[in-house]
């Protein structure tokens, strides 16, 4: 997607913030929060606090205090805290690269779990957001109600080598061409082969 920002966690990455923990936490940030407001928001908290044992040293309420543009921000101050405190107590101060750990933590998802996975530690995973799960259903690619239901569908169908690199270029596509409300069919690139399932009007 040349020409427009990179997927969130993705940036994050990029610029170093790169541990399990960090993507993780950034991803609870990003949830009902912009990759505008989350961006910010993520590299506010984590030049205090970037490890497990930094954050559990700060009161969820510090927490809070560090997040507060992101939606629900209390809520998501008590989960990082609380995933912070886990990871020192049961995972020896960082978190594992384990698919059932990730899920076994409060607030955590699929979504969240995957794109940590995927993108801290390399392993094969999809990572559906909102923006993957509509695109891949205008495309016809799927046909699904939920994120989760199209998530297992894209691992029956996207060769494994591309499972990582589909959220990282799908959710920019979703976000700023094919986007929710009046999509930008008359500026897509892939337009001739799009049978734009679902759209009704557009640009």
């Amino acid at each position: 997607m040349e020409g427009y920002p990179k997927a969130g966690l993705f940036e994050l990455f990029k610029d170093g913030f790169n541990t399990p923990f960090e993507i993780l936490v950034a991803c609870i940030i990003s949830i009902r929060t912009t990759d505008e407001v989350m961006l910010p928001v993520a590299r506010q908290l984590f030049a205090r606090a970037r490890t497990p044992a930094e954050a559990a040293a700060l009161t969820p309420a510090e927490i809070a205090a560090l997040i507060t543009r992101s939606n629900y921000y209390e809520n998501k101050a008590a989960q990082i805290h609380e995933i912070a405190r886990r990871s020192i107590e049961e995972f020896g101060g960082d978190l594992p690269c384990d698919f059932d750990a990730l899920m076994s933590l409060r607030g955590v998802g699929p979504k969240c779990a995957n794109l940590t996975l995927g993108i801290a530690c390399g392993q094969p995973r999809i990572g559906v957001d909102v923006h993957v799960h509509r695109v891949a259903n205008r495309w016809g690619y799927v046909r699904t109600r939920t994120p989760e239901e199209s998530l297992a569908a894209l691992e029956t169908k996207v060769p494994l080598p591309y499972w990582i690199d589909l959220n990282r270029l799908v959710m920019p596509f979703g976000k700023f061409i094919c986007t929710g409300n009046l999509p930008r069919c008359s500026t897509c690139p892939v337009l001739d082969m799009c049978p734009r399932i679902g759209v009704t009007a557009h640009r």
